[in-house]
């Protein structure tokens, strides 16, 4: 159980939400919504333990398993399988075992005979605390979301951001903790994997709370909404199933509206009587009442919900550039023994538009991320043609400095004004003392906007995009979607967003791990999802 009394949260001197109390049982799972930049990453901080509130309570029975926007936990040594089973201390256990079964074929017979003695011990501890059923259970959900015994055995830091996520991801579902937060836990997933998590979900015998744009998986998953109203800085509660919360919304807006139109036409009455009355002394005291009266009938309103502003996302205008600016020659990459892709060959002509296909773990994140010169090939060389301007966006924003404030973010590395930077900004709503927030601070979508409003000062050319759509609200996303067919520039773009692909309008497809590059046709977009 889960037990929120009277809670303020704050950014700063910002007020995200005041005076919210709820219980949340098992089988519960929560559906929590509401505009990028509203607060939910922030509560969900706040429930975990994360951060403190500025006032109020949290309290719970038992373990909460959290998987953050950008987890990054975990020793890059640790093998993904001992990461997982970590969520119940076996990770430990099976670390002995498989250390005592290296040493026990020792040609030293002292060292052997030592090695059989440590592996009796803890093979007795981990079949004590249920290990092969658990390690059973956390290769099925490990399975389920596309991570085979060949990543497993895999330490983490040789992993890709995806496969980091879904690590952690798995990890959360295996601990099995009385309370689960899930912050958008269908990032990096295909499409079977999500449609797994939303059974998974939907019989989760624990408590849930889940922010996901991933409209089917909320609709098909949560008993309750809690919809936070950024105008209001409250948390409207409706225990009950998407649909109907959608309705029931949509009627408590029309509520409010109406109350409103009323309370201001009469309102607006008793201020004209009260100028008409204090035209006379006699009757001063009464025009003073009237006022006081239409004072406090606007008082006791809920803020008026105004139309919420989306980001005015735009790619910038490309810097000239010649034919070919940019050339992969031979390219190959290996983390250890497990062999990424090789012999990939591209040249990226001007404005030419490609779309990255693949599995999970075939190397699109990394090949991104060789083309922006951020790792190298093990084999070839990137080509620079003339005039090339690169703009990247990274699926895990490690572009960022999470230490800096998002104004020097913007202004690092470019040679814009801080007017200019500023002017931008607003257009991708960090207006005010939102410019000095570190960029630590800021939730996945607010990350995504900051990250995306880099690259308009860039002048690029060339833009690398990894995932542009995670963690945006729909009208973020239809905004970047727009943004990306008024492009003139050239993009090599990953994603699992079909309407992302759809909206580039690709020429070409490149196939990971072989390197195939073909002409982009209608047969390719059934494997946008599934890649």
């Amino acid at each position: 159980m889960l037990q929120v009394t009277d809670l303020e949260v704050r950014v700063g001197a910002r007020l995200l939400m005041s005076e919210v109390s709820f219980t949340i049982q098992p089988g519960d799972t929560v559906g929590l919504v509401g505009r990028n930049g509203a607060g939910k990453t922030t509560l969900t901080k706040v429930l975990a333990g994360d951060l403190a509130p500025a006032n109020g309570s949290v309290n719970h029975q038992g373990a909460i398993g959290y998987l953050p926007q950008d987890p990054r936990a975990g020793d890059p040594e640790q093998l993904a399988g001992h990461r997982i089973l970590d969520a119940r201390g076996l990770a430990s256990l099976q670390a002995r075992i498989d250390k005592a079964t290296a040493e026990m074929g020792s040609e030293d017979p002292a060292i052997a005979e030592k090695a059989m003695a440590r592996y009796a011990r803890a093979h007795d501890e981990f079949v004590s605390a249920g290990g092969y059923a658990a390690e059973a259970e956390a290769a099925t959900i490990a399975s389920n979301l596309s991570l085979p015994q060949s990543v497993l055995k895999q330490p983490l830091g040789t992993l890709s951001g995806g496969q980091r996520r879904r690590i952690e991801l798995a990890r959360i579902l295996f601990h099995n903790a009385p309370v689960m937060i899930l912050d958008e836990p269908t990032n990096h997933l295909d499409q079977d994997s999500v449609v797994w998590l939303r059974e998974f979900l939907r019989t989760y015998q624990g408590a849930a709370i889940v922010i996901s744009h991933d409209v089917e998986l909320v609709e098909h998953s949560v008993n309750r909404v809690f919809y936070l109203d950024a105008m209001r800085q409250v948390i409207d509660i409706y225990n009950m199933g998407w649909k109907h919360y959608l309705q029931a919304r949509e009627a408590d807006e029309e509520r409010r509206r109406r109350e409103r139109a009323t309370a201001e036409r009469k309102a607006t009455s008793l201020h004209e009587q009260a100028a008409r009355f204090g035209a006379k002394a006699s009757k001063a005291s009464a025009a003073h009442q009237m006022r006081a009266r239409a004072e406090k009938l606007m008082a006791g309103l809920d803020e008026q919900v105004a139309q919420e502003r989306v980001a005015a996302i735009r790619f910038p205008t490309p810097a000239p550039c010649g034919k070919t600016p940019l050339f992969g020659h031979n390219l190959s990459k290996s983390y250890g023994s497990l062999e990424i892709f090789t012999a990939v060959d591209l040249a990226i002509d001007k404005g030419s538009k490609v779309v990255v296909l693949g599995l999970n773990g075939a190397g699109k994140t990394t090949l991104l991320r060789i083309l922006a010169g951020v790792d190298h090939p093990d084999t070839g060389e990137i080509e620079a043609g003339h005039g090339l301007r690169l703009g990247y966006y990274a699926q895990e924003h490690e572009t960022l400095d999470v230490n800096q404030s998002v104004l020097d973010n913007m202004l690092r590395g470019s040679d814009v004004s801080e007017v200019e930077a500023r002017r931008i900004l607003g257009s991708f709503l960090f207006t005010g003392d939102d410019v000095h927030k570190p960029a630590g601070v800021l939730s996945g979508g607010e990350k995504t906007r900051l990250a995306l409003a880099s690259l308009v000062v860039s002048g690029a050319n060339l833009l690398l995009l990894d995932e542009p759509t995670n963690n945006l609200d729909p009208a973020s996303r239809e905004e970047i979607l727009r943004a990306l067919n008024a492009y003139e520039g050239a993009v090599v773009l990953v994603s699992h967003d079909e309407g992302a692909v759809d909206a580039l309008s690709p020429e070409r497809v490149l196939i990971l791990p072989d390197g195939v590059e073909d002409l982009w046709g209608r047969d390719y977009e059934e494997l946008v999802s599934l890649a």
